[in-house]
């Protein structure tokens, strides 16, 4: 019993309300080779045309979002690899620029650890990232569930390599526990408004955003 109900925490955390839980599939036309490749990951629920993300975006990504996961993170990366990668075939030298949040932003966290030794030209936009590293704050409201939702969703890292990476968490327990497990569903739902449009972040920013100031990365 005791099992369950942590589940059924675990499983409210990372949801994003609001968001068609319909899978969609994410086949699209390579986009051009001008300017940014702009991809984005939605959270637990969204959908490949409904993530809340918005301006000039080329390609969604989607995944098994329904419950948050090891397994499931995993085939996000999976997928995000496979479109990035296509891409890239096309057009070397094109810049890739990622964004997620929530159980998106894992992704592409995970993401950019497994690939940055053979992946380059590429930054990333972490939005309520649960496997977002302190300081400043705690570590990410995934942690305390790591043996329940397993890997690699599980834990919290900075394993970037030499990947530019912006982390934005607002009083969140989803990025930081030290917000505390009742700041959730809200602060995570409403406190991003204008951190969805990828155009307000450039394509080499590497610093975090915390409770709404900047800090050292």
């Amino acid at each position: 019993m005791r099992a369950r109900r942590i589940a059924a925490v675990l499983a409210g955390l990372l949801l994003t309300t609001g968001l068609s839980v319909t899978q969609g599939a994410s086949a699209q036309a390579a986009a051009s080779c001008e300017g940014t490749y702009t991809i984005v990951v939605g959270g637990t629920g969204s959908s490949w045309n409904n993530d809340g993300f918005y301006g000039n975006i080329q390609q969604h990504v989607g995944y098994p979002s329904q419950i948050p996961n090891g397994a499931s993170a995993q085939a996000g990366v999976n997928e995000l690899n496979r479109l990035v990668r296509n891409q890239r075939a096309a057009c070397p030298g094109q810049h890739v620029k990622m964004g997620g949040y929530s159980l998106g932003a894992a992704v592409v966290h995970i993401w950019v650890t497994q690939n940055w030794r053979t992946f380059d030209n590429v930054n990333a936009i972490l939005i309520a990232d649960p496997k977002r590293q302190a300081p400043p704050g705690a570590n990410g409201g995934a942690v305390p569930f790591g043996g329940i939702i397993g890997a690699p969703l599980a834990g919290a890292d900075r394993s970037f390599g030499n990947v530019p990476v912006k982390s934005i968490c607002h009083w969140d327990y989803v990025c930081d526990e030290s917000a505390g497990i009742w700041t959730y569903p809200n602060n995570h739902v409403r406190n991003y408004p204008e951190d969805f449009n990828m155009d307000h972040h450039n394509d080499s920013a590497h610093e975090q955003w915390y409770n709404g100031a900047w800090q050292p990365w």
